[in-house]
């Protein structure tokens, strides 16, 4: 089996809602195991083995300050998963522009026929 590319295991490791979390938790600066897993309610190990999964992915790092083990976010990850996005978020908004045009066009043609047929029945 062929190991997976780095923006699959990106995507792979931003698929958990707990994961997330501790992202977004890390976003605000460093924090311990135990600070990370005081919202939830899991099972340390539990915990610890997102923070691997978080980990291979190279989304964070952890630090070893005496017998504190800090785990801190690391962007790089994020940010070409987020380039990667950001090609297809263009793509789309171009064809909702398109499409916005040809439901206004439609639109006018539906307005215009119903008008008509009002002040021709107007004058009568």
């Amino acid at each position: 089996m062929l190991a997976p590319d780095r923006l699959s295991s990106t995507f792979q490791a931003l698929a958990d809602p707990t994961r997330r979390a501790i992202l977004a938790r890390l976003s605000q600066g460093e924090a311990s195991v135990t600070e990370l897993a005081a919202p939830f309610s899991m099972s340390m190990p539990a915990i610890s083995k997102h923070l691997k999964v978080l980990e291979r992915a190279s989304l964070i790092s952890r630090g070893k300050e005496a017998q504190w083990r800090p785990c801190k976010l690391e962007a790089a990850p994020l940010e070409a998963a987020s380039d990667w996005v950001e090609q297809y978020r263009a793509m789309w908004e171009a064809r909702f522009d398109r499409l916005d045009a040809y439901l206004k066009e439609v639109q006018e043609k539906e307005v215009k026929p119903t008008t008509r047929k009002r002040n021709a029945k107007g004058k009568r």
